[in-house]
């Protein structure tokens, strides 16, 4: 396939053909002038051709030592852009930095644009923000059928065990326990559980169960004593007589309990408590053996099954929800843009510390642009090839240097005129 010609070099090389024509006229003239002896006209039309000729050659060498040796002869100052690319490289960056990425002046121009309030009219706005909320559910619906199912799995149940590895169960035990006893929130789990246990024995169906276990083991024990009791006396009364009496003696422990701060139960309890953080935090013992039970529970097939198949499940909730266009994900996240927007256009407060916080932000990212973009500027431009860069550079500007050397000429020839003027004058 043929490449497209660069319509720029087409029109430089018009423009270098145009000048070398001009010198080439000058020249013809020079030669034609001195041939008709140089008299009268003739001097004028000399005096004209030897000045442009000279002053076409004299910018045509300033034109060409800008990008490369004239003729091939390495001059001094000649070839002044590649010999100077290192300089020029790092001279434009320090300029795009002082000009372009001053910090001062970016955050003035971000200042004037107030960003909140712009977010907020952009998130005030239903059909621009459900529009964006579709797009995204539909790159979310795309971005979910690309996963492969079994890798996720196998991600997600490594993740899960690593962490779970990594985790200190005795130490969280013990610190989730520590949190229990300050304030005497202890205490209080302990008396919601007695008042539960209270309620559970006073229940009927509970003394009922009561007695028919106790008039169950005593007929299993002894049973011949049991059938002389039922001459004389009925035992189902008699069990449900003990099973009350058991509750109403249990209720009043519970209540001696509940009501005595002091009382041997609680100061057991909360012996036992400090003792079980204690050693949940330095008994190797203990540790070890909650690390034992972690891994036995890490290992068992049916929760490492259980944890591989969390990511199956919820990539189809996900997948059912994301593909559908009343999708309750779409709908709250619409509903939660719309609620912020509101919230911009009514709380200038949030407005003025949403501000602050991308002011503090832009201004980070300017500077660390600033030295990152400097220097990517710099090494770009020293990185190119010298041939590369001259030809782009001549390409760029060289069709209006070459107006240079045209003027060159014309300027030249002028002045040739005036200066044979001149000495004719003072003759």
């Amino acid at each position: 396939m043929a490449s497209i010609p660069d319509p720029r070099r087409q029109s430089l090389r018009r423009m270098q053909w145009f000048a070398i024509a001009l010198l080439l006229a000058s020249l013809c003239g020079l030669l034609l002038s001195h041939w008709m002896g140089g008299l009268g006209g003739w001097g004028w039309l000399r005096a004209f051709c030897e000045a442009s000729a000279v002053g076409a050659l004299a910018d045509w060498f300033a034109v060409v030592a800008l990008f490369r040796h004239p003729l091939g002869i390495p001059l001094p100052h000649t070839a002044i852009i590649p010999q100077s690319k290192e300089r020029i490289a790092d001279s434009l960056a320090d300029f795009v930095r002082d000009h372009f990425l001053d910090p001062k002046t970016l955050l003035a121009k971000l200042a004037v644009l107030d960003p909140a309030q712009r977010l907020g009219e952009w998130l005030r706005d239903p059909a621009r923000v459900g529009f964006w909320v579709q797009e995204a559910r539909g790159w979310a619906l795309g971005t979910l059928n690309m996963f492969d199912d079994e890798r996720m799995q196998r991600a997600t149940l490594e993740l899960v065990v690593a962490q779970a590895r990594r985790w200190d169960a005795a130490a969280t035990a013990g610190e989730v326990l520590g949190l229990l006893t300050q304030g005497g929130r202890h205490d209080a789990l302990l008396d919601a559980g007695l008042v539960k246990v209270g309620e559970y024995l006073a229940q009927d169906e509970v003394k009922a169960t009561v007695a028919q276990l106790l008039l169950k083991h005593v007929r299993k024990e002894w049973p011949k004593v049991v059938g002389m009791v039922d001459a004389v006396a009925s035992t189902s009364k008699m069990a449900d007589s003990m099973a009350e009496k058991l509750s109403a003696s249990a209720l009043e422990e519970l209540r001696e309990v509940l009501a005595q701060p002091e009382h041997p139960v609680r100061l057991r309890y909360e012996a036992w408590l400090s003792e079980y953080i204690t050693r949940l935090r330095d008994d190797p013992a203990l540790r070890q053996a909650c690390d034992d039970l972690k891994e036995k529970a890490l290992t068992d097939p049916a929760l490492r099954n259980f944890v591989a198949s969390l990511w199956t499940d919820i990539k189809q909730l996900l997948q059912a929800d994301l593909a559908d266009p009343q999708s309750a994900i779409a709908r709250n996240l619409e509903g939660a843009l719309r609620t912020v927007g509101e919230r911009l256009a009514s709380d200038a407060s949030l407005r003025e510390a949403i501000n602050e916080h991308v002011m503090a932000a832009a201004g980070q990212l300017a500077l660390s642009l600033r030295s990152g973009v400097t220097a990517h500027i710099s090494q770009t431009i020293k990185g190119w090839d010298d041939r590369q860069l001259v030809q782009e550079l001549e390409l760029s500007v060289g069709r209006d240097l070459q107006f240079i050397r045209i003027s060159g000429t014309l300027v030249g020839g002028l002045a040739g005129l005036a200066i044979h003027a001149a000495v004719l004058w003072v003759a």
